[in-house]
C-alpha cells in the first residue's frame, strides 16, 4: 500500500517574499503510480530516494532513478510514472518567491532542463528535517534557512559555469544591483525613476528587465517588497499601523492601508489579527 506524508504551511503565515516553502511531502509509490498530465501554479523539487519512474515535460521523456531529481515549473504541463517493477520513492517541496526564479537559474534547472543527481545529506534527508523544525521554537526561521540551503545545493549540484558567463548576461547584473537598492532603501520615499538611476538605466528598460524575470513590472515589484516587510512589521504588536506605514515609505497611512489591501487582500489590521490567531508551530 503506498504511504504519501503531506504538510502544508498556512499561506498566510508565508511572509518572507524572497523564498517561501509552501508544502512538502514524501510518498511511497505503488507500481505504476501516475501524476498528470497536470501543471502546477509554483515550483516543485522532487527527489529520489529509491526505485525509479519517468518524469515527462516539454515533449521529452527522461527515465529516472536513486539519487536523481526533477523540478516541475509553474504553469507547465507534466506527467511522471513510477516503475512498474521497482516503484520509486521521493519527497518533494514546493516554493515560489522573487529569487526563485534567478535561483533555478543559478542551478541550470528550467523547463528545458529539469532533470539534478545528487547524493547529499541535504536533499535525502529535507523532509524529516523540514518535519522536525516545524516542532521547535523558532522552527520557521530554520526552515527559512533550511530552503536557501536546498537552494545552494542544487546550485552545487548544477554543471560548472562558463567563465564569460557573468559577462553575457548584463540583464541579470542590473537587476540584482536594482534589488539590492531597493532592500536598503524601500524605507525612505524611493520611486521607479529613483532606481533606475540608482543603477545608471531607463526606467522603462529597467522595468521590462523585471517584468521578464519577475513576471512584474519594477512599480509592482517594489509595491510587493514594501507590503511583505510591512506585514513582518505588523507582526510587532508595539508598532502602530502608521508606524509601519512610515517604515515603509509610506507618509500617509490612509494609502499605505489601500495599498497594503490591493497586495494581501486585507487590511493592516485584520492581517495583524489573522496573524495573532496563527498556531505557534
Amino acid at each position: 500500500m503506498s504511504r504519501i506524508d503531506i504538510v502544508h504551511f498556512n499561506e498566510t503565515s508565508q511572509n518572507q517574499m524572497d523564498l517561501n516553502l509552501l508544502f512538502f511531502g514524501k510518498e511511497e509509490c505503488l507500481s505504476g503510480h501516475t501524476w498528470g498530465p497536470g501543471l502546477r501554479d509554483c515550483y516543485i523539487i522532487h527527489y529520489i530516494h529509491k526505485g525509479s519512474g519517468q518524469f515527462r515535460v516539454h515533449e521529452r521523456t527522461y527515465e529516472l532513478t536513486t539519487g536523481h531529481g526533477f523540478l516541475i515549473p509553474p504553469d507547465t504541463l507534466v506527467y511522471y510514472e513510477a516503475d512498474a517493477e521497482e516503484p520509486w520513492t521521493y519527497s518533494w517541496f514546493g516554493f515560489r518567491g522573487l529569487h526563485a526564479k534567478s535561483l533555478m537559474q543559478r542551478a541550470n534547472l528550467s523547463l528545458y532542463h529539469p532533470i539534478f543527481h545528487s547524493c547529499s545529506r541535504t536533499m535525502e534527508n529535507f523532509y524529516d528535517d523540514f518535519a522536525l523544525a516545524r516542532t521547535e521554537q523558532g522552527g520557521d526561521v530554520l526552515i527559512q534557512s533550511m530552503i536557501y540551503r536546498l537552494m545552494a545545493e542544487l546550485i552545487s549540484a548544477s554543471p560548472p559555469s562558463v567563465p564569460e558567463a557573468k559577462a553575457s548576461h548584463p540583464k541579470e547584473v542590473y537587476v540584482r544591483k536594482a534589488i539590492e537598492w531597493i532592500e536598503s532603501s524601500y524605507s525612505q520615499k524611493i520611486s521607479v525613476m529613483d532606481i533606475a538611476r540608482s543603477v545608471g538605466l531607463d526606467r522603462t528598460y529597467l522595468s521590462g528587465l523585471f517584468k521578464a524575470q519577475f513576471g512584474v513590472s519594477l512599480q509592482t515589484f517594489l509595491l510587493e517588497y514594501r507590503m511583505n516587510r510591512a506585514v513582518e512589521l505588523l507582526r510587532n504588536p508595539d508598532l502602530t499601523v502608521s508606524d509601519v506605514s512610515r517604515s515603509v515609505g509610506y507618509t500617509d497611512p490612509f494609502l499605505f492601508s489601500k495599498m497594503f489591501k490591493k497586495v494581501t487582500g486585507h487590511s493592516p489590521r485584520a492581517s495583524r489579527k489573522r496573524q495573532q490567531k496563527l498556531p505557534d508551530s
